[in-house]
């Protein structure tokens, strides 16, 4: 009997052996996918009331996890604004301030990716990298590497079987693949989009999808309310020059009702692109049993004037600039359902992640863990700063920005604005020349100094 016994487990152990494999245990950490958009600014979401716009997988996200309706960058060019995201540092201290200079090997270990990998972290980045030249992209520190080569990558290519592929159509390929290629380790994957950033060079600036060709096609979208030419002659002369590559590109894209038509259109269906490609990694992490320890956390590197002042591009420190959307997503935890007021920046981004991997956040950050420090201690303002080229294709520009007052100063030149946010939402009326204003000047241009002190701190 004992014999029997023992040859009915063995056989038993056997046919079991040769089932299916067993899948990966999963993680005791979360997995974190962290997904940049590229000059994606805050207003282009449903969620944040946008009823043109068809986002409705960003939108779920949005409802079901924290949605941070005031976020900012504090430098809206997108190498610098990468630089922060990564190191959770201001471009005053990571040093990165063009798109020739990449991080030190010291600087990349404090980052968020690497310094997750020290703590046994599977790393994974995909899409456009966008910090330095390509000598300084660390492709071997990390585990899954799938970046362009370019500095900005081209919309159209052609995979292996001579088919049309839109980027961010090869994006959610490779992203399909790190999830498929995972391990007994929890992992970190970020995934940098080009959309919907223009593509240089090429008179049609953004280039959708084909598919995406008539989406939006029966809208009339109304201009803004700065649109008109009044805003763009209140700046001073320094500002207003045809050299301003804000200007220069506003001629490219917004002259004409038909070209600002066609550019916002083409816009927004780069990011209903985008928004399918979230709803196609939500479908996979279920497919592969991920789903409910796989945080997702959704930004834009940097804002985008659509007109706006006269303007395309970025830099400047008006809110179409600056603000983005931000969306953590963890489905260990219900969300908010609202939007959260507070003000979150891109260096809040690294540390975040840390907190979330339950890892150490390096003193040398300077931004906060959002999901445990923002309530306990409110930021009231921020300092931003803007130095790439200066006058007179970009001229130098700094801020302190809070929910209520903005005040800007260009440094070259020495013109100050102020704006009651609260009574101003458009930044429509310059008040610091208002004498009725001269003690809330005073009182910003002592913030501005203590501020600026502190992001070099």
């Amino acid at each position: 009997m004992r014999i029997y016994i023992l040859f009915v487990s063995f056989i038993t152990v056997v046919f079991l052996g040769c089932g299916e494999e067993p899948k990966p245990q999963k993680p005791d950490r979360p997995n974190i996918i962290f997904l940049l958009t590229d000059d994606y600014r805050w207003d282009a979401l449903g969620a944040m009331g946008n009823t043109i716009i068809h986002t409705p997988n960003l939108d779920t996200l949005a409802y079901e996890g924290y949605h941070f309706a005031n976020a900012y960058v504090t430098t809206s060019i997108c190498a610098v604004s990468r630089a922060s995201i990564l190191t959770g540092q201001y471009a005053s201290k990571h040093g990165i301030d063009d798109f020739q200079k990449g991080l030190s090997t010291k600087a990349l270990d404090s980052t968020y990716p690497l310094l997750l990998k020290q703590k046994g972290y599977r790393i994974g980045f995909i899409g456009k990298y966008g910090v330095g030249e390509l000598k300084y992209h660390p492709k071997k520190q990390f585990d899954f590497w799938a970046c362009s080569e370019k500095e900005q990558p081209d919309y159209e290519n052609i995979d292996g079987d001579g088919n049309y592929l839109h980027y961010t159509d090869l994006v959610n390929s490779e992203m399909q693949k790190f999830i498929e290629t995972n391990d007994e380790r929890p992992f970190c994957l970020s995934v940098s989009f080009k959309a919907p950033h223009v593509q240089d060079g090429d008179e049609r600036q953004f280039i959708p999808n084909p598919r995406y060709d008539e989406l939006y096609s029966a809208i009339n979208i109304p201009r803004p309310k700065t649109a008109e030419n009044k805003y763009w002659e209140a700046f001073p002369d320094f500002f207003r020059t045809d050299q301003n590559i804000a200007r220069e590109r506003w001629k490219l894209r917004f002259d004409t009702e038909e070209k600002y038509q066609n550019s916002v259109k083409n816009y927004y269906r780069l990011i209903t692109g985008v928004d399918d490609v979230v709803g196609d990694l939500r479908k996979k992490l279920k497919s592969e049993d991920m789903s409910d320890n796989t945080i997702i956390i959704f930004m834009g590197d940097n804002g985008m004037f659509l007109g706006e002042r006269g303007l395309a591009g970025k830099w400047y420190p008006y809110e179409e600039s600056i603000r983005v959307p931000l969306i953590i997503y963890d489905p260990r935890q219900k969300g908010t359902n609202e939007p959260i007021a507070d003000i979150a920046l891109n260096i809040d981004i690294a540390p975040t992640i840390l907190g979330l991997a339950d890892v150490e956040i390096p003193e040398g950050m300077q931004g906060i863990d959002l999901l445990k420090d923002v309530s306990d201690d409110k930021r009231t303002s921020f300092f931003y700063e803007h130095s790439f080229l200066g006058s007179p294709k970009i001229p130098v520009s700094e801020a302190v920005v809070s929910p209520q007052l903005k005040y800007i100063i260009y440094p070259e030149h020495g013109h100050e604005e102020l704006y009651d946010l609260a009574e101003d939402p458009y930044e429509e009326f310059n008040l610091a020349g208002d004498p009725d204003y001269k003690n809330v000047l005073d009182k910003q241009r002592e913030a501005y100094t203590q501020i600026k002190k502190e992001a070099l701190r």
